[in-house]
């Protein structure tokens, strides 16, 4: 919500602690999402109150969908592996995607996702020879071909849409491909690991169970007061990147990618998945 509405140069500053946790802009991104997430006529359908989202896993969150006691699930495009045997993903199936739309247009195309990183622990010839293959978009498309059940898309500039099989796969390739795409990586996932799995995780449970706008934050920022783990800094968008956000949206994609398609990198990128 935050990279919606203060923008993604608000967002970097908050993930790399520039402004604190509390800031007046973050209070007003938790207070816009408060008043969805908070509202017993929006959310759980289902499957329970307010209170219940924190013990709900995310895997059975979505399940009502497809009975039609929910509309709309949030969740990352790995979401798709927990839709039972033949759940029809198509925009006249079972379940279908959306784009998680912006909040002000003035803010861009705001485009939320995570990713994994192929690590080299050599740098002879033949391994880095390997990575700038895991960059190219010769290995995008092919792996888009050798993927005929879809499941699979990447953000390489160099992919052809048309090797991807799923069109759950085609649209999240098109918000990939967008140039007025902007990419951040989920904010949690740069914090110190005490923050982003611990403090953070933790503050938010506590909020979605009856804690304070204002404490949530506080807390929150004190822990990263006290954090010493140095921050990593924000990763802006790869070749043109997205992420298929959706709110409380039926399905996503599961994006990959490996690289800028442009040149070798040290760790190439591989696109798990988009929020």
């Amino acid at each position: 919500m935050l990279l919606r509405t203060a923008g993604p140069d608000v967002y970097d500053q908050w993930v790399n602690h520039e402004i604190p946790f509390n800031d007046p802009q973050v209070a007003d991104a938790l207070a816009k999402v408060g008043g969805i997430l908070k509202n017993p006529a929006f959310v759980n359908g289902g499957l329970g109150d307010v209170k219940s989202i924190a013990t709900t896993t995310f895997q059975d969150a979505g399940q009502p969908i497809l009975d039609g006691s929910c509309w709309m699930h949030r969740q990352a495009s790995f979401y798709a592996a927990n839709w039972p045997e033949g759940t029809k993903v198509a925009p006249d199936g079972d379940v279908w995607a959306f784009y998680f739309p912006a909040v002000d247009p003035a803010k861009g195309k705001p485009v939320l996702g995570a990713g994994e990183f192929v690590a080299a622990f050599s740098d002879r010839p033949e391994v880095q020879a390997f990575q700038a293959y895991l960059s190219s978009d010769d290995w995008a498309n092919n792996k888009a071909k050798a993927t005929p059940n879809g499941g699979w898309v990447s953000a390489n500039k160099g992919l052809d849409a048309n090797n991807l099989v799923s069109p759950l796969d085609k649209q999240s390739a098109a918000i990939f491909q967008d140039p007025k795409a902007q990419f951040r990586f989920d904010g949690s996932d740069q914090m110190p690991g005490a923050v982003g799995a611990g403090t953070f995780w933790k503050g938010m449970t506590d909020w979605i169970t009856g804690k304070s706008d204002q404490a949530t934050l506080d807390d929150i920022e004190k822990s990263l007061a006290e954090e010493p783990e140095p921050r990593r800094g924000p990763v802006s968008r790869p070749a043109h990147g997205p992420s298929l956000g959706c709110p409380p949206a039926p399905q996503h994609v599961r994006p990959e990618r490996r690289g800028s398609g442009r040149a070798a990198s040290a760790a190439p990128t591989r696109w798990r998945w988009l929020r």
